[in-house]
């Protein structure tokens, strides 16, 4: 793709403990709708995220970013989301909650390289 395009981005945070409202962020999803991509770049820091609750089920965390790969992807760990448009998948990636992983708010930008973006993001927001 070489024409710049309209891309939408949201942080995947752990949020261990959500009374506290601590939280570290895992991951990046980008979502360019005219480019048809959608996915995540992710990485679990263990001591990041056992700082924050020495009980946390690291094997859980990591199970659910997987989850939320499959839904980017359209694989079939994703159940019935993966046969989905990608806006629909994105809008379920997006919708706020109140669990260990949270979506933070949805920014914007333009690109010429989606998964390059991804990986800008992931390394300014995540590493």
């Amino acid at each position: 793709m070489s024409t710049p395009a309209p891309y939408e981005y949201v942080v995947i945070r752990c949020v261990p403990r959500v009374h506290r409202e601590e939280f570290v962020n895992l991951g990046v999803v980008v979502h360019c709708q005219s480019a048809g991509f959608l996915d995540v770049a992710w990485r679990c820091e263990d001591a990041r995220l056992l700082a924050l609750d020495p009980a946390l089920d690291l094997e859980q965390v990591c199970d659910g970013m997987a989850y939320i790969e499959a839904v980017c992807r359209g694989t079939a760990r994703a159940g019935a989301a993966a046969g989905a448009p990608l806006g629909t998948r994105f809008g379920f990636i997006k919708a706020p909650r109140s669990t260990v992983l949270q979506p933070g708010p949805v920014h914007g930008g333009v690109t010429s390289d989606p998964a390059d973006t991804l990986l800008r993001l992931r390394e300014l927001l995540v590493d």
